[in-house]
């Protein structure tokens, strides 16, 4: 019998109905008291590394939650992660780069409705999530939820309500569940001991672009922090008027890094296209997401900024796929 570790750091899944709303109140122990099948997959021990709305998580919660796989990780077949959905995109991605090609699957799920509540989807993927981690085939950080399992660093929360709240971006899931029974796609490449890093950059900022706004939200970001995602318009570009151009090579000059994205959802970016975008190719410090996530490329940036300041070593890193989440870049 598999054995498996419960990692809890509360979420909708664990929220109890308060007089303020939704809390997190059950523990791991709980939530499996909830599904009491489980203890014929597999023998489960629990662990609580926090019980919170995951409006509340942060860098120091991800860095937690690595530690505690990577302390368990030679006593374990397989990793559960409960976790809200709010942020759960974001800490998916970001133990993607803590831990990376692990054989051992090392899964995040968590519910729309609370477990205890009736028509929840928390047990279904409470399941679901049990099922792929005894079964083995996917190793690796991954999102079971749904129905579906989605890379770590694809994954991203595009409905609100809806049970199937999670989608795979510019890259197909990597299996979907029956009746509790994984049917693979896709199983990432991994090595026979996985790689765990403990550091990370948390001056990363993220600027989303709106028309007519000042440059100097940018500068002011670019005062404050290491590097700056800028979420910008199509296919990706900068407003040639009001001095965005001349804050980026300012910025560039200093050392720090400015990181392009698109604001759309699907098909990545491409500065080469338009002039707007055309005219940064050529500015050190400044790199391309192509079809990355904004949730990749914040956790990307935290991770290899946390391990080197070189800006030649910043940008290899970047461009260096981790976990299937880069697959076009002209950089690398």
């Amino acid at each position: 019998m598999k054995k498996i570790l419960m990692i809890g750091t509360g979420g909708t899944i664990a929220s109890e109905l308060t007089e303020s709303g939704l809390t997190p109140g059950f523990s791991t122990e709980d939530l499996l008291r909830f599904v009491p099948t489980l203890k014929e997959m597999c023998e489960v021990d629990c662990l609580q590394v926090c019980s919170i709305d995951s409006t509340n998580m942060t860098p120091d919660h991800w860095l937690q939650i690595a530690s505690a796989v990577r302390e368990g990780y030679d006593r374990y077949d397989g990793f559960v992660i409960c976790h809200g959905t709010d942020t759960m995109a974001y800490t998916a991605a970001a133990l993607s780069y803590l831990i990376q090609n692990s054989p051992k699957p090392i899964l995040l799920t968590g519910g729309q409705k609370p477990i205890h509540m009736e028509g929840t989807d928390s047990r279904s993927n409470l399941l679901d999530c049990f099922g792929c981690a005894c079964d083995g085939r996917i190793g690796g950080v991954q999102i079971v939820f749904g129905g579906m399992v989605i890379a770590g660093t694809r994954a991203r929360k595009t409905y609100t309500k809806s049970f199937s709240a999670f989608s795979s971006i510019n890259y197909p899931v990597l299996g979907v569940l029956r009746e509790g029974r994984l049917i693979p796609y896709l199983q990432p490449a991994c090595e026979k001991q996985p790689t765990f890093y403990d550091t990370l950059d948390q001056k990363v900022a993220l600027l989303k672009l709106i028309p007519g706004a000042s440059a100097a939200l940018l500068r002011m970001l670019l005062s404050e922090n290491d590097a700056v995602i800028v979420e910008s318009f199509g296919v990706g570009g900068l407003p040639t008027d009001g001095g965005y151009l001349e804050a980026v090579q300012q910025a560039a000059q200093q050392g720090k890094v400015v990181v392009m994205t698109t604001q759309v959802q699907n098909e990545g970016s491409d500065l080469g296209v338009y002039q707007v975008g055309h005219a940064l190719k050529g500015v050190p410090g400044v790199l391309e997401a192509y079809d990355m996530t904004t949730e990749a490329v914040l956790a990307k940036l935290m991770w290899a900024l946390g391990r080197t300041r070189r800006p030649e070593e910043v940008r290899r890193l970047f461009y260096t796929p981790v976990a299937c989440d880069l697959l076009c870049a002209e950089e690398s």
